[in-house]
């Protein structure tokens, strides 16, 4: 396999709704996806939850889909990224680690979550304590709690199996038992490293023109990705 192939297969696709595996964060799905839609009468969203547990899959996916549905959106990675006040917002704001903001970033974002509020537009932000914990200027805690609260759960280890084989069947490929043993013992455990590489791995399985079996994934985990020895 050339290179730039194994380079093209390893790349991770775009977070998006369809490649985040719910689990029991079904509501909060949806509750995303009327906000990515316009359709939601929230005024903003606040994710809350532990490392890893898709928080910032999630934002980014919202992001990409009010993109995709022609809304205008401003995604933040950090809030350090957040615009300086002065610039014309969009209708959706999204701003990531919101629990990492220094003073300045927080007033400049409790500034621009009150113009937002002003021209009826609406907030995404992410933070791994609710509001009541987060270490953040009162007046900004306050109005972040006026949005809608939701805490996103890491999927339970037991329910990676079965969440993993529903993914693959979505993806039009069955991933057999042996398959998801070999996967879960071998690779990383969080969900979106685990359906980043199945997603890789049913496109090495196409360009290959083989069947999705644990040789072929031992070969492509400590060959052409090198995650796993």
């Amino acid at each position: 396999m050339s290179e730039q192939l194994v380079l093209d297969l390893a790349r991770a696709e775009p977070p998006t709704f369809a490649n985040f595996v719910a689990g029991a964060n079904r509501e909060a799905l949806a509750a995303l996806a009327a906000l990515a839609a316009g359709t939601s009468r929230e005024t903003g969203i606040l994710l809350w939850g532990a490392p890893g547990a898709g928080k910032s899959h999630l934002l980014r996916a919202t992001a990409l889909a009010a993109d995709i549905a022609l809304r205008p959106v401003i995604y933040c990675a950090t809030p350090g990224d957040l615009p300086s006040g002065d610039e014309t917002l969009p209708s959706l704001f999204v701003v990531d680690a919101i629990d990492c903001a220094t003073e300045r970033e927080q007033a400049r974002l409790f500034t621009q979550v009150n113009r937002l509020a002003a021209m009826g537009g609406q907030w995404l932000a992410a933070a791994a304590v609710p509001p009541a914990r987060l270490a953040l200027r009162e007046d900004l805690r306050t109005r972040l709690a006026l949005g809608l609260v939701l805490e996103i759960v890491p999927l339970a280890d037991d329910d990676k199996p079965t969440a993993l084989a529903a993914y693959a069947r979505e993806r039009g490929f069955r991933l057999s038992d042996d398959v998801i043993v070999y996967l879960l013992a071998h690779g990383r455990r969080d969900m979106t490293s685990l359906v980043a590489t199945l997603a890789a791995l049913d496109r090495h399985s196409l360009a290959t023109q083989r069947s999705i079996t644990v040789p072929l994934l031992r070969e492509w985990l400590q060959r052409d990705l090198g995650l796993s020895r």
